[in-house]
């Protein structure tokens, strides 16, 4: 991954970069305070940068928000940076997503309170909630400033959005601190949030185990379909053709199409399919109905995610907008469906692309999984 203009001078000016593990030493002889950090290295996440220092991990988020992670109050940090104290006791969530972090390091103390728990099916979490141990505090663009401060959180990881809602929050005077991960457009850049997490929470060898396993389950199966689909076809002496795949449904008069730079996108090229709308350069966009049909008329799969009250069937799908039968996919029953009413989607998938990669080779490539895979999130459409 390049290094941004403020990695470079942090390395030059400030620290010693510590991605290898370095060690620093104080003038007395004894180990520095960021000894006991476990080193951080950032592979596929663009998000966040980080660079260590003798008693200072210093934290770059998006293009404005810097932080420094001390061990120590009476640690000095350099200008322009919010002083936070780790590892952190308490914190609020603001999404699904960042609470998949906290749930893969074993580290639900830490939650004192969620925006809700709208199709959340973990029961550590519920029983948190039913029991007071975790507040709710209003959804994004109307939070109760009380709620808030009852929860007592040393930091607030928050999600900026168009919705946002932060202005109360921040007459707290509680430090904000922005997760990004749902902006990262590679499945393991994502993913790699945990490590940010990690860092505030002091699980940071925790944080670097799990996408260690993470990522090489995934790199491992993406190797293994890019092998068979370089392989000639018998046939011809050219590759064999990829399976061709679209995504989404018609809301509201209008079809939100995946864009070719989502992490979805990479998700079907990594699994050995070709998306329909591999060319295009945003992480997507909404279409019409006839400008979709166009795209994807003779896709071979249709990838849908929803929250259907119920079971899900293909008279269903044609209710919802009768023109969907006129799709190749939908009258070869290849609708690949995962229902988020059913399965903990949001919840704990970001942290899982390795399974949501085995979850589509095993409908692409199936000779590529062990027999008898039981999907865990996508399965064909009955």
């Amino acid at each position: 991954m390049k290094k941004s203009v403020w990695t470079i001078a942090c390395m030059v000016v400030f620290c010693a970069c510590s991605g290898k593990g370095g060690k620093e030493q104080k003038e007395d002889g004894t180990s520095a305070a960021v000894d006991t950090m476990a080193s951080i290295e950032v592979k596929y996440a663009t998000g966040f940068s980080v660079c260590d220092s003798a008693d200072v991990r210093l934290v770059n988020v998006g293009r404005n928000d810097r932080f420094a992670l001390v061990h120590s109050d009476s640690a000095v940090v350099p200008e322009g940076y919010t002083k936070v104290r780790v590892p952190i006791q308490r914190t609020l969530c603001m999404t699904a997503l960042q609470l998949s972090n906290f749930t893969v390091l074993d580290a639900h103390d830490v939650v004192k309170g969620l925006t809700g728990t709208k199709n959340l099916f973990n029961e550590d979490i519920l029983s948190r909630v039913k029991e007071g141990r975790i507040v709710k505090i209003g959804m994004e663009g109307n939070f109760d400033p009380e709620m808030v401060l009852a929860a007592n959180p040393d930091v607030i990881f928050i999600s900026p959005s168009k919705r946002g809602g932060y202005d109360a929050i921040k007459e707290t005077g509680i430090t904000l601190v922005p997760h990004l991960g749902y902006q990262e457009l590679h499945p393991l850049g994502q993913a790699e949030w945990v490590k940010f997490v990690g860092m505030f929470i002091g699980k940071e060898r925790e944080a670097n185990e799990v996408f260690a396993g993470i990522e090489k389950r995934y790199n491992d199966l993406k190797a293994k379909v890019d092998s068979l689909t370089a392989h000639p076809s018998p046939l011809t002496s050219s590759p064999s053709p990829l399976p061709t795949v679209f995504s989404g449904e018609m809301h509201y008069g209008n079809w939100h199409a995946v864009g070719g730079r989502n992490y979805l996108a990479q998700i079907f090229r990594d699994a050995g399919a070709k998306y329909v709308i591999d060319d295009d350069e945003t992480a997507g966009e909404d279409l019409e109905f006839e400008k979709m049909y166009a795209l994807a008329a003779k896709a071979d799969y249709w990838r849908i995610l929803n929250s259907f009250p119920g079971e899900f069937s293909y008279e269903a799908l044609k209710a919802s907008e009768p023109r969907n039968e006129l799709f190749q996919a939908f009258k070869e029953k290849k609708v690949i469906y995962c229902n988020m009413k059913q399965q903990a989607y949001y919840e704990i998938s970001p942290v899982q692309p390795d399974v949501l990669l085995k979850d589509f080779v095993a409908i692409f490539h199936p000779e590529l999984v062990e027999p008898g895979y039981e999907p865990r999130y996508y399965r064909l459409l009955k």
